[in-house]
């Protein structure tokens, strides 16, 4: 599977928007939306035929069988993360858990076990042949990168190797950028002018050309500010990154989006920016897979 994936330094840039507009412009047959904290893709991407649903497991928490414990505290007092309350009766808070099994080592009953925690759903909906992965984590859950791994595995195993699908990314350079960037063959930034969205800019360039993968640049609403804008495409220019193009401020995006329209369905200067930019950025990722 040759993957695109649509990446932004900080949130808010207009990355799903590019995102959902790709997807419509390719007839892509495979997209996800790597974003699992915030996933939002789906508001666009219309109805499926059907849903696939699976409980995504995180590490095993700590359970206190209260027929077993004799309520000495030692678990308690071990616990560096307040995961263990004593009323009504000895219990463990899930979501402070952290695993680490240091209230086992220390009871004297044996009343302490570990079991499987729910941290989030992984799904997968198919209309026709088209194939979305997504997934959503529960709020305060960790190993996000996991769970973006396992949104990108099982859209490969669902469609053909020699598909190519789009991928919406998170936007900052935690674990789930990182996940999102292992294995794709481009990466395009969505950049914001500003002073936030260059450097932001710059730290996920570098989270990327650390994995190896070849990244690529556009910039969001330029006419925002026009000398940042700039700013950004003479970095790229130095830095020898493609610079693929400018997207204007355009207020029918919002309506299209409210409508559950992407940008290129509609007539704007907004959509034949990203209609340009979708060929330019077709044509890098063919040379990407020659080289």
């Amino acid at each position: 599977m040759h993957q695109i994936l649509i990446l932004s330094g900080k949130g808010g840039t207009g990355k799903t928007t590019v995102a959902s507009a790709f997807i419509h412009l390719s007839q892509a047959k495979a997209y996800a939306d790597c974003d699992v904290d915030a996933p939002n893709l789906h508001l666009v991407m219309g109805s499926f035929e059907t849903e696939q649903k699976q409980d995504y497991m995180g590490l095993k928490k700590a359970f206190i069988d209260p027929e077993l414990c004799i309520g000495c505290d030692a678990c308690r007092q071990v616990c560096r993360f307040d995961a263990i309350e004593a009323e009504p009766q000895y219990h463990v808070i899930n979501i402070a858990c952290e695993g680490c099994r240091a209230c086992a080592y220390a009871c004297p009953q044996d009343a302490i076990s570990f079991v499987d925690s729910k941290v989030g759903d992984l799904r997968l909906l198919q209309r026709g042949d088209e194939h979305f992965s997504t997934a959503t984590l529960i709020m305060g859950s960790g190993t996000t990168g996991k769970l973006v791994t396992q949104v990108k595995n099982q859209l490969k195993q669902a469609v053909d190797p020699n598909e190519v699908a789009i991928l919406d990314g998170s936007p900052g350079i935690g674990c789930p950028v990182i996940a999102s960037l292992s294995g794709v063959n481009l990466a395009l930034m969505v950049a914001e002018p500003s002073v936030s969205g260059i450097s932001d800019l710059k730290r996920v360039i570098a989270s990327a050309r650390q994995l190896q993968v070849p990244v690529a640049v556009i910039v969001n609403k330029y006419d925002m500010h026009e000398q940042k804008s700039a700013d950004i495409e003479v970095f790229c220019f130095k830095e020898g990154i493609p610079f693929l193009g400018k997207i204007p401020y355009d207020r029918e995006a919002v309506h299209s989006l409210n409508q559950g329209l992407t940008l290129d369905q509609i007539s704007s200067n907004g959509a034949e920016a990203v209609k340009s930019i979708y060929s330019r950025t077709l044509d890098l990722v063919k040379e990407t897979m020659k080289g």
